[in-house]
């Protein structure tokens, strides 16, 4: 875990909990409103579970009662002015809208999950909802777009018509409402959502990692360069995968009817 958090700058913690890696949102005195600084250390944080052979998957969650109200808008302003959305060299885009981390996320949101609250948790895989959720982009009341994938991504997993239905309107929605249209997928008892999203994180590295990787990796083949694409991929992929050493566990795992022990080579 990381030092107390400057109210004025907040922080995000990080903790390694076995294969997965939680990464909090720290600014409860302020409704988790992200500043620079915040942005900066969460993409540290996804750069280190990308690049960590030791980590197979990611939690994104949130200290306090509210996963975020967004930008802390003052603090962005001379940079929205700039156009600037460059996170530092070579570090992972939490909104996945450069570069993208490779292994799942699972997001755990409460409370506000208001703008940049849905675009990181779209930018994620999974997203698990306590009840008591809100969520709204209402950048046109401020005189701005969703620039960090919503108007995007809302198009994806919910569809033209709930997309603008929400965005256009800027109207605050709860989780049910986003259940419904696909932006989350699962809703649970408000304080359970951390511990359900752990659940779902330990699942997925009961499996291969490089497997789990190339299974993600297919899916956004498919939805940035499109079929023939993903299907010209599947092939290939498959060989390699074939070729490696958990391949060979989770044979010899299937012949002993036991569970696999995959080290992620």
């Amino acid at each position: 875990m990381n030092q107390n958090p400057d109210p004025d700058e907040g922080r995000i913690t990080t903790e390694d909990r076995g294969r997965i890696l939680l990464m909090g949102i720290d600014r409860p005195a302020k409704l988790n409103g992200f500043t620079p600084e915040m942005s900066r250390q969460l993409a540290v944080a996804y750069t280190r579970l990308d690049e960590d052979d030791d980590l197979w998957c990611g939690v994104l969650f949130a200290h306090g009662d509210h996963f975020t109200a967004g930008l802390d808008l003052p603090m962005w302003t001379e940079r929205m002015k700039s156009g600037d959305r460059r996170r530092g060299p070579d570090l992972v885009d939490p909104t996945a809208l450069g570069r993208r981390c490779r292994k799942p996320v699972v997001s755990a949101v409460k409370g506000y999950t208001y703008t940049l609250g849905i675009e990181m948790m779209l930018a994620g895989d999974i997203v698990v909802a306590a009840a008591d959720c809100r969520f709204r982009q209402h950048e046109p009341l401020r005189g701005i777009h969703a620039a960090g994938g919503a108007t995007i991504r809302f198009v994806q997993r919910g569809g033209w018509g709930n997309a603008m239905y929400h965005l256009l309107t800027s109207d605050e929605f709860d989780a049910t409402e986003a259940h419904r249209i696909g932006l989350v997928q699962e809703v649970v008892p408000t304080g359970s959502e951390l511990d359900r999203a752990l659940e779902l994180a330990e699942v997925i590295c009961q499996g291969a990692p490089l497997a789990v990787r190339a299974t993600k990796a297919s899916s956004l083949r498919y939805v940035q360069e499109g079929e023939e694409a993903a299907i010209a991929a599947l092939g290939p992929v498959q060989s390699e995968l074939a070729v490696t050493e958990d391949a060979a566990e989770g044979v010899a795992a299937f012949r002993g009817r036991r569970d696999p022990v995959f080290g992620g080579r």
